[in-house]
C-alpha cells in the first residue's frame, strides 16, 4: 500500500514542519517533562519530611515550644508522602497494565 500523503516515515509530522493545525505529540511539549515534575515533587516531599523531623527534634530538645506548628509540619509531610505513594501506585498499576498488553 502506498502513502498518498507522504507522511509515513516523516519525522516532522506534528512538529515545526508538520501539517498546520496538527497537535503536538506528548514528546514535543514545551513544558517540563513528567520525569522533571516527578523529581521536583520527590525532592519537595523529602524537604518536608526533613523539616518535620527537625521540628520534632527541636521540640524534644526544648529549642521550640509550639507543639501545634510541629504537629502541622508532621501532618503536612505525612500527607505529601501519602500523595506521592499514591502516584507511585498508579504508575505501577499502569506499568502492570501495559505489561499485559498483547503486541
Amino acid at each position: 500500500m502506498s502513502d498518498p500523503l507522504g507522511l509515513i516515515g516523516n519525522s516532522n509530522v506534528g512538529g515545526a514542519g508538520g501539517l498546520p493545525g496538527t497537535p503536538k505529540t506528548p514528546g514535543q511539549q514545551d513544558g517540563p517533562s513528567f520525569k522533571d515534575v516527578l523529581m521536583q515533587n520527590i525532592e519537595q516531599v523529602n524537604r518536608l519530611q526533613q523539616d518535620a523531623e527537625m521540628a520534632i527534634e527541636d521540640l524534644v530538645t526544648g529549642r521550640r515550644d509550639d507543639v501545634d506548628q510541629v504537629m502541622m509540619a508532621k501532618q503536612k509531610s505525612d500527607l505529601a508522602f501519602q500523595m506521592l505513594l499514591q502516584v507511585r501506585n498508579k504508575m505501577v498499576d499502569a506499568y502492570e497494565e501495559i505489561k499485559q498488553m498483547r503486541v
